[in-house]
């Protein structure tokens, strides 16, 4: 069986969920012909710059934007022509994909990203390839992007999730409540008294851990400027090298400072609270690794609707006021039962055995 697992590097979280789901269909069947691709490599430099670059410049400088184009791409009324529109220009720029799918001809193509899916989608309408097409969404909401009708298999995060797709009207018997691929570093049994001691810190203090993406955007510094003396706190400034000078500087006691890592499941294992972004795929990993999460700076759009889904089950807070983080974690903190009341509703809603489940589903 040929199995092309395609994603778009426009946000760190659907090449994550590909890459997961490549390196556990091939630890479990090695027969398997898989293929891992990056749909914008197949792309001009132009769109592919544009595409994953603009991206990373709205969300840093220009939320509004943003949030309108959000707004407005989810609008029933608009979307024949967005969708029109979209498609048109899809398949302008992607011809390389395109082409690239009808030569390998395989027998399913999984996308964790809408746009390879709107190719595959098209091609199948045009008898060109005759795949499975399984569809990863990767968030806990539902853009109208991620729908077509030549989808075999939607994978979604969460029964909230199924239900929009139900309230879409997608037929019931194409949609799998998966949970979304995450790592198996993730679900490791870690030593917490040998990390603690790896990383130099207390193992029996009251443990924050702050980490806000690949550019370690939001109110950081004054989140740690109004806990340090309160809690342990481990920070991730990740790409943001000013950040992490800046922190390093101030010399806080009981804060230890990282800069780009590659094992943000070791700090999420010795931590009680994680102060973080509501991308789709951080939420899944933070809920298998049970940790109670405050969402800060969230991206108008899908993680908009990442926190809502997550305050439905009644976890995760969204804050940006330092003060008011502050505020709720000294809560925790002094309030133990109302810690393991959240970590209940985790372990009934998380899902670690996402990969194995889509797995089952193709093969």
């Amino acid at each position: 069986m040929k199995i092309i697992i395609a994603y778009a590097s426009a946000g760190a979280g659907h090449v994550k969920a590909a890459e997961a789901l490549y390196n556990y269909f091939k630890e479990e069947n090695p027969y398997l012909e898989l293929i891992l691709v990056d749909v914008l490599k197949q792309t001009n430099k132009v769109f592919r710059t544009s595409y994953a670059e603009g991206y990373d410049f709205l969300i840093s400088h220009a939320q509004w934007l943003w949030r309108t184009a959000y707004w407005v791409t989810s609008l029933k009324r608009f979307q024949p022509l967005i969708q029109g529109v979209h498609s048109i220009s899809e398949r302008l720029y992607v011809k390389k994909f395109a082409r690239f799918l009808v030569k390998e001809q395989p027998d399913v193509v999984i996308c964790t990203h809408f746009l390879p899916a709107e190719i595959t989608s098209y091609l199948k309408k045009k008898k060109k390839i005759k795949p499975r097409l399984v569809t990863v969404i990767t968030d806990f909401g539902l853009h109208p992007f991620w729908l077509h009708r030549r989808t075999n298999i939607y994978s979604v995060a969460s029964e909230r999730s199924k239900e929009k797709l139900l309230e879409a009207r997608i037929p019931k018997g194409k949609i799998r409540v998966t949970g979304i691929p995450v790592d198996p570093k993730f679900l490791r049994d870690f030593d917490k008294l040998e990390l603690c001691e790896k990383f130099g810190i207390d193992g029996r203090r009251f443990t924050v851990l702050v980490a806000t993406g690949s550019f370690g955007i939001g109110p950081i510094e004054p989140i740690v400027r109004s806990l340090h003396s309160d809690v342990q706190m481990l920070v991730v400034c990740a790409k943001n090298k000013k950040l992490f000078a800046r922190l390093k500087r101030k010399r806080y006691q009981g804060v230890k400072v990282f800069g780009f890592i590659d094992n943000i499941e070791e700090l999420m294992a010795v931590s009680d609270i994680i102060i973080t972004k509501p991308g789709g795929l951080s939420i899944s990993e933070l809920l298998v690794r049970e940790l109670v999460p405050i969402f800060i700076s969230v991206i108008p759009g899908q993680e908009t609707e990442n926190v809502k889904a997550l305050e439905e089950y009644g976890v995760g807070i969204n804050l940006d006021d330092p003060q008011d983080i502050r505020k709720a974690v000294l809560d925790y903190k002094r309030h133990p039962h109302k810690m393991e009341r959240a970590k209940n509703i985790i372990r009934q809603i998380k899902k670690p055995d996402a990969a194995r489940e889509i797995y089952r589903v193709i093969c």
